[in-house]
Protein backbone atom coordinates (compact mmCIF):
# COMPACT_ATOMS: atom_id res chain seq x y z
CA UNK A 1 0.00 0.00 0.00
CA UNK A 2 1.31 3.46 -0.88
CA UNK A 3 1.82 6.15 1.73
CA UNK A 4 -0.85 8.46 0.25
CA UNK A 5 -3.40 5.64 0.34
CA UNK A 6 -2.60 4.93 3.99
CA UNK A 7 -2.81 8.58 5.00
CA UNK A 8 -6.38 8.70 3.70
CA UNK A 9 -7.47 6.72 6.77
CA UNK A 10 -8.76 9.20 9.38
CA UNK A 11 -7.14 7.60 12.44
CA UNK A 12 -3.96 5.49 12.39
CA UNK A 13 -2.28 4.23 15.54
CA UNK A 14 1.43 3.35 15.42
CA UNK A 15 2.47 1.00 18.21
CA UNK A 16 5.39 -1.20 19.27
CA UNK A 17 4.46 -4.58 17.83
CA UNK A 18 6.90 -6.37 20.17
CA UNK A 19 5.39 -4.91 23.35
CA UNK A 20 2.79 -6.87 25.31
CA UNK A 21 1.42 -3.73 26.97
CA UNK A 22 1.09 -2.06 23.55
CA UNK A 23 -0.66 -5.09 22.05
CA UNK A 24 -3.06 -5.19 25.01
CA UNK A 25 -3.78 -1.50 24.39
CA UNK A 26 -4.52 -2.22 20.72
CA UNK A 27 -6.99 -4.92 21.82
CA UNK A 28 -8.66 -2.41 24.16
CA UNK A 29 -9.07 0.11 21.32
CA UNK A 30 -10.55 -2.59 19.08
CA UNK A 31 -13.10 -3.51 21.77
CA UNK A 32 -14.04 0.00 22.89
CA UNK A 33 -13.85 2.03 19.67
CA UNK A 34 -16.73 4.23 18.57
CA UNK A 35 -14.82 5.30 15.45
CA UNK A 36 -12.57 3.20 13.22
CA UNK A 37 -8.87 3.09 13.96
CA UNK A 38 -6.19 1.49 11.81
CA UNK A 39 -2.99 0.03 13.23
CA UNK A 40 0.60 -0.08 12.03
CA UNK A 41 3.46 -1.59 14.03
CA UNK A 42 6.42 0.78 14.39
CA UNK A 43 8.71 -1.99 13.13
CA UNK A 44 7.17 -1.91 9.64
CA UNK A 45 8.58 -0.19 6.58
CA UNK A 46 5.31 1.71 6.02
CA UNK A 47 5.65 3.19 9.54
CA UNK A 48 9.16 4.36 8.64
CA UNK A 49 7.90 5.93 5.41
CA UNK A 50 5.03 7.74 7.13
CA UNK A 51 7.21 9.03 9.96
CA UNK A 52 9.72 10.29 7.38
CA UNK A 53 6.82 12.05 5.65
CA UNK A 54 6.19 13.88 8.96
CA UNK A 55 9.93 14.49 9.53
CA UNK A 56 9.72 12.32 12.64
CA UNK A 57 12.22 9.73 13.82
CA UNK A 58 10.57 6.64 15.26
CA UNK A 59 11.07 6.09 18.96
CA UNK A 60 9.98 2.60 19.93
CA UNK A 61 8.73 3.74 23.34
CA UNK A 62 6.34 6.24 21.78
CA UNK A 63 2.73 5.90 20.74
CA UNK A 64 1.91 7.85 17.58
CA UNK A 65 -1.47 8.76 16.14
CA UNK A 66 -2.16 10.25 12.74
CA UNK A 67 -5.59 11.83 12.89
CA UNK A 68 -7.01 13.71 9.94
CA UNK A 69 -3.53 14.21 8.49
CA UNK A 70 -1.89 15.49 11.70
CA UNK A 71 0.67 13.57 13.78
CA UNK A 72 0.35 13.33 17.56
CA UNK A 73 2.64 11.50 19.96
CA UNK A 74 2.88 10.26 23.55
CA UNK A 75 0.15 11.46 25.92
CA UNK A 76 -1.53 13.65 23.31
CA UNK A 77 -1.96 10.60 21.06
CA UNK A 78 -3.31 8.58 24.01
CA UNK A 79 -5.92 11.12 25.05
CA UNK A 80 -7.00 11.75 21.46
CA UNK A 81 -7.55 7.99 21.08
CA UNK A 82 -9.52 7.93 24.35
CA UNK A 83 -11.85 10.60 22.93
CA UNK A 84 -13.16 8.10 20.35
CA UNK A 85 -13.72 5.16 22.71
CA UNK A 86 -16.88 4.10 24.50
CA UNK A 87 -17.68 4.06 28.19
CA UNK A 88 -15.88 6.64 30.36
CA UNK A 89 -12.72 6.79 28.23
CA UNK A 90 -13.64 10.12 26.57
CA UNK A 91 -13.42 11.66 30.04
CA UNK A 92 -9.67 11.01 29.90
CA UNK A 93 -9.50 13.28 26.88
CA UNK A 94 -11.19 16.19 28.62
CA UNK A 95 -9.28 15.68 31.88
CA UNK A 96 -6.06 15.34 29.90
CA UNK A 97 -6.63 18.71 28.28
CA UNK A 98 -6.53 20.28 31.75
CA UNK A 99 -3.06 18.90 32.45
CA UNK A 100 -0.09 20.59 30.73
CA UNK A 101 1.55 18.43 28.06
CA UNK A 102 4.93 18.34 29.82
CA UNK A 103 3.30 16.80 32.91
CA UNK A 104 1.21 14.34 30.85
CA UNK A 105 4.29 13.32 28.86
CA UNK A 106 6.31 12.87 32.03
CA UNK A 107 3.74 10.36 33.32
CA UNK A 108 3.57 8.77 29.84
CA UNK A 109 7.38 8.37 29.77
CA UNK A 110 7.38 6.62 33.15
CA UNK A 111 4.81 4.10 31.92
CA UNK A 112 6.67 3.69 28.60
CA UNK A 113 9.90 2.84 30.46
CA UNK A 114 8.14 0.04 32.32
CA UNK A 115 5.82 -1.18 29.57
CA UNK A 116 7.63 -4.49 28.99
CA UNK A 117 7.40 -5.30 32.72
CA UNK A 118 3.76 -4.24 33.01
CA UNK A 119 2.56 -6.74 30.41
CA UNK A 120 5.35 -8.94 29.00
CA UNK A 121 5.19 -10.67 25.62
CA UNK A 122 1.51 -10.78 24.75
CA UNK A 123 0.28 -10.79 21.19
CA UNK A 124 -3.36 -11.56 20.49
CA UNK A 125 -4.34 -12.39 16.96
CA UNK A 126 -7.05 -10.12 15.60
CA UNK A 127 -10.32 -11.68 14.56
CA UNK A 128 -11.17 -12.00 10.89
CA UNK A 129 -13.30 -8.82 11.13
CA UNK A 130 -10.52 -6.91 12.94
CA UNK A 131 -7.77 -7.82 10.45
CA UNK A 132 -8.96 -5.16 8.01
CA UNK A 133 -7.81 -2.51 10.54
CA UNK A 134 -4.17 -3.67 10.43
CA UNK A 135 -2.13 -2.11 7.65
CA UNK A 136 0.70 -4.20 6.24
CA UNK A 137 3.72 -2.79 4.46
Amino acid sequence: MKIQEVLQFKRIIFYDGDCGFCNTSVQLVLKKRKKDFYFIPLQSSIAEEIMTHFNETIEMNTLYLVENGLLYDRSTAAIRIAKHLSSLYPLLYYLGLLVPKFIRDSVYNQIAKRRHKIRPGFCALPSVDERKFFIQS
